[in-house]
């Protein structure tokens, strides 16, 4: 069977999430983009651990279902924060357990280390070596992947505080690291070009709920909903069909820059700089895009035999509020589209995946519709984000619609 899955959410308990994300919630919008497997993100957290184990029913296969028979997978998230190599370390990483049992085995061995009742993504002093010592001492079912592996400050091949190679990270370790996740700046190809015997996995890192980041990221598998087939996918790629990614440039940290000064530079650019602001000669966040530059060991357009399908997508309402020029993606106006597409269509994968032009044209203006198949066929123009600011989508005027707007659609 195909799930789309996503498999790195956070509570309501983590830093700068969401205060109204709960089970419920995760579910309905979850099914409205067309997602079929959640993680249930911070196991951990003893409120959220609560929760889970009151809202939810584990199944024979290590799957948790809601009362509506929606599927979770035990999921959290740590970071680490450490020195190796005579340099300090900022990692965050995934754990993915099989079963209740073994996730409060988790939760004991992590209590050991540190609180984890005061954030979701809890902090911890040890390494990631540790890390995975301690997670096979438990279970060799559990799985652990390195997140948003390319991000400056928390990747596993960040530009601020990460390593050259999975190797230099995890050193003797190191095989049993099967799947890296890509996050929002990075795509396969791009890590490709590092030459490293992984697999890719994407997942959205949502911090809320709402369709423009549940699931703007999300892995295709083709195996049945059981953890163990799930988890041998990412070990083996076997069931594991493609991932879906928004492209690059829009996520955060794509090219090199600096927010404060309003500046940012594709890699051959800031290397003239010598990353330096030419503004305030401050130095620059070296993007993904420059960091992959510095890490290659294949030419741009390499491609390893074994690699995986993955399509880009741009999620549907940063395509509504772009045709319409609505700044706001929760305006009324952009919710008012976005649900017409969705009473008529059923999700917004299906939207943006299958639904035909023709189709699109008897609900929506077909200048919108026009703009969804650009983003199916990677053709649409992105201002690339940098230094903590999203990407934007730009389109030109004959893609544009232009309508009387009230003050109170914002």
């Amino acid at each position: 069977m195909q799930i789309i899955a996503d498999l790195q959410i956070h509570s309501r308990y983590a830093r700068a999430c969401s205060k109204n994300i709960n089970i419920e919630n995760l579910e309905k919008w979850a099914r409205v983009k067309g997602l079929s497997l959640l993680g249930t993100g911070d196991m951990q957290h003893p409120k959220w651990n609560q929760e889970i184990k009151q809202k939810l029913t584990e199944d024979e296969h290590g799957i948790l279902r809601t009362k509506t028979n929606y599927p979770f997978l035990w999921q959290t998230e740590i970071s680490l924060m450490y020195t190796q190599g005579g340099k300090g370390r900022r990692v965050h990483h995934l754990i993915f357990s099989p079963n209740g049992e073994v996730s409060d085995q988790i939760i004991d061995a992590l209590s050991k280390k540190g609180r984890l009742d005061y954030d979701g993504r809890p902090i911890f002093g040890f390494s990631s070596i540790e890390l995975v010592d301690m997670m096979n001492n438990i279970s060799k079912d559990i799985e652990i992947i390195p997140a948003h592996c390319l991000t400056p400050y928390f990747g596993l091949f960040g530009s601020k505080s990460g390593f050259d190679s999975i190797k230099d990270c995890f050193q003797e370790k190191a095989k049993y690291i099967h799947a890296v996740e890509t996050g929002m700046s990075a795509n396969p190809p791009m890590l490709w070009r590092l030459d490293e015997d992984i697999n890719l996995v994407s997942f959205s890192d949502a911090h809320a709920f709402w369709p423009w980041r549940l699931g703007r990221e999300a892995t295709v598998f083709d195996c049945d909903l059981k953890y163990k087939d799930i988890i041998n996918a990412i070990r083996t790629s076997n069931g594991l069909k493609e991932t879906i990614e928004v492209e690059p440039w829009y996520g955060k940290y794509h090219f090199t820059g600096h927010r404060n000064c309003n500046v940012s530079f594709d890699p051959k650019e800031a290397m003239k700089l010598n990353n330096i602001c030419p503004k305030c000669k401050s130095p620059l966040t070296v993007g993904v895009l420059e960091r992959i530059e510095e890490l290659a060991k294949k030419p741009e357009g390499y491609e390893p035999k074994k690699a995986v399908s993955f399509k880009s997508l741009i999620p549907l309402t940063e395509l509504i509020a772009a045709v319409y020029g609505i700044n706001q993606l929760g305006s009324k106006k952009v919710w008012a589209v976005y649900n017409l597409l969705i009473k008529n269509f059923g999700s917004e994968f299906n939207i943006l995946l299958n639904v035909s032009l023709e189709d699109l044209k008897k609900v929506i203006d077909e200048k919108l519709a026009q703009v969804i198949l650009l983003n199916r066929e990677n053709k649409l123009k992105i201002n690339p984000g940098y230094d903590g600011v999203y990407g934007s989508v730009e389109l030109d005027n004959a893609h544009k619609i232009k309508e009387q707007k009230s003050l109170k659609e914002f």
